[in-house]
């Protein structure tokens, strides 16, 4: 679960909780610094930050963070020739630091401005100030212009901060059953999807309830996109015409990734000998022998990760949340 959709459920849960957030990694580790968890009494949880190795501690841990409403660190040294407790039983061989906050009002203010930022295609800076013996939360807007990031950096007096993004759109061109797997697959990951085709029996709401749906030919669909270079693109209407009517369109866009549907000999045709540019992958997908629709949906779902980690990372090897 992504840290969208857990900052939401945090904004409006009713249960003494706390916010279990990774600030600190030196080495492997499962989760990357700003992967978050929440953990409420009675044991139940929502998301993750280990396999399930640390979550029993942390859970442990709640109650004094509960009772004296103040935030707490928690310390793990999974490298076995160091910690003959966490690291022979884990053997991750990675440190981690675990910042766990009690979901006080003021904090359920500020994820919740997060996840409305986002969700409005806003970048929001979560801040986190030590203040009084707690801590102090403050959350910065900035626009994405033209698929631009907003600065990494962090102020220093700061105890930690996360750059939260809007999902990244992947538009999907092609309603059929690639088209389902891929779009259940993506959402599953954390992508927004919009499904598009000239086909209004195929492109319904009503096989795609959770996906945005455009009908119409390649001037309507792009028109109707706006698309820009975060987004990410997938022609899979097996169409050779449409298909080719519709990189012709996106590729001046530039979008992050432009894949294609197909076997090689298909995709020279619809190149026509054109050099394509470094952001299309044609084929589409890792090359893991996939057939079917559902099994492309994962060499496709894959590569769509791998291509989202890779623009994530920013200079000096931070990311955002």
């Amino acid at each position: 679960m992504d840290t969208e959709a857990i900052f939401a459920i945090a904004e409006r849960t009713q249960a003494a909780s706390v916010l279990a957030t990774v600030i600190g990694v030196q080495g492997h580790s499962y989760r990357k610094a700003g992967a978050s968890m929440l953990l409420a009494e009675g044991g139940w949880t929502v998301g993750s930050i280990s396999p399930g190795c640390l979550e029993a501690d942390l859970a442990d841990r709640i109650g004094e963070v509960l009772a004296e409403n103040r935030y707490a660190i928690a310390d793990y040294n999974l490298r076995p020739e160091e910690d003959a407790v966490w690291g022979e039983e884990i053997g991750c061989d990675g440190t981690l630091r675990i910042l766990l906050e009690p979901l006080t009002d003021d904090l359920c203010r500020a994820l919740g401005e997060v996840v409305r930022a986002v969700r409005g295609g806003m970048a929001a800076r979560l801040v986190r100030r030590e203040a009084g013996g707690g801590i102090g939360y403050e959350v910065k807007l900035a626009a994405i212009v033209d698929g631009c990031r907003p600065d990494a950096g962090g102020a220093s007096d700061s105890l930690y901060e996360s750059l939260h993004l809007p999902r990244e759109r992947l538009v999907i061109f092609g309603a059929g059953e690639e088209a389902v797997a891929v779009d259940e697959l993506a959402r599953g990951v954390g992508f927004r999807t919009v499904v598009a085709d000239w086909r209004p029996a195929l492109c319904d709401p009503r096989r795609f309830p959770a996906a945005e749906t455009i009908v119409g030919d390649a001037d309507a669909i792009v028109a109707g996109l706006n698309v820009a270079a975060r987004d990410f693109v997938m022609l899979a209407s097996h169409n050779l015409r449409r298909d080719r009517e519709m990189y012709a369109r996106i590729v001046p866009f530039g979008p992050a990734y432009l894949g294609i549907v197909g076997s090689t000999s298909r995709i020279g045709k619809l190149l026509e000998g054109k050099i394509p540019p470094p952001f299309v992958r044609a084929p589409i997908g890792l090359p893991i022998g996939a057939e079917g629709a559902k099994e492309i949906a994962v060499s496709v779902t894959a590569e769509l990760i791998a291509c989202r980690n890779r623009l994530r990372v920013f200079a000096g090897g931070r990311r955002e949340a």
